[in-house]
């Protein structure tokens, strides 16, 4: 079955324990944290702080993705900080290669992220590597937008390589994830959805349907 990482992007932050407290007991698998620099995108959002203080909020996979650059001095901040998965954006730092094995030989997943600038071609070395990648179906930086349906080609392409490979790694959805999207996406590979808006926009008394309306 599909599994659905809520994205805290869109909580109230004045409710945040709470909300994930909700969405943890209403379905979520993965609860996934955008950690954002105002660099390599312009927004700023949250530091390795927030993973910490959610650790002990949840026991459900704290999923993060870094938009961050440069990368490499964070990531253990992070991992100390109780990640479970930290994907991030190849092209945002020099020392991609180094930057994988390091979170994965410190007993954390390792992902990327694929920019909607970014190619299949671009990332093929580390498919082999790595535990998740995450397929931007907006433009990284802010929540709220529009599904770009030119990247649903990069969901079947990740598929077909993984499957003709035999490789393992998880594809995962974010940006304009809802009720119809999440469809194309689950229908095209996709095995996680990052849904912000659509969840935590919605009445607390429906999170459980409003998950469940995305598988």
């Amino acid at each position: 079955m599909i599994k659905i990482a809520p994205s805290i992007l869109a909580v109230d932050l004045i409710n945040l324990k709470d909300e994930v407290k909700l969405v943890d007991a209403n379905g979520a698998e993965y609860i996934h944290i955008d950690i954002m620099d105002g660099h390599y995108v312009p927004n700023i959002t949250f530091g390795p702080n927030i993973v910490k203080s959610l650790r002990p909020v949840t026991n459900k996979i704290l999923d993060v993705h870094l938009m961050i650059s440069p990368v490499e001095k964070y990531i253990n901040n992070f991992i100390e900080a109780g990640a479970d998965i930290i994907s991030f954006h190849p092209e945002a730092d020099d020392k991609a290669l180094e930057i994988i094995k390091n979170i994965k030989n410190k007993n954390c997943k390792a992902g990327i992220a694929i920019h909607p600038n970014i190619t299949i071609a671009n990332v093929t070395k580390y498919l082999e590597l790595i535990d998740l990648v995450v397929v931007m179906t907006v433009v990284p930086g802010a929540g709220g937008q529009k599904f770009m349906d030119s990247e649903v080609s990069k969901i079947i392409e990740l598929k077909s390589i993984r499957d003709q490979q035999k490789l393992n790694f998880e594809i995962e959805i974010d940006g304009g994830v809802n009720k119809e999207t999440s469809q194309i996406c689950k229908n095209s590979g996709a095995d996680v959805l990052v849904a912000g808006s659509y969840i935590f926009s919605g009445n607390k008394d429906n999170y459980k349907t409003l998950i469940d309306s995305l598988r």
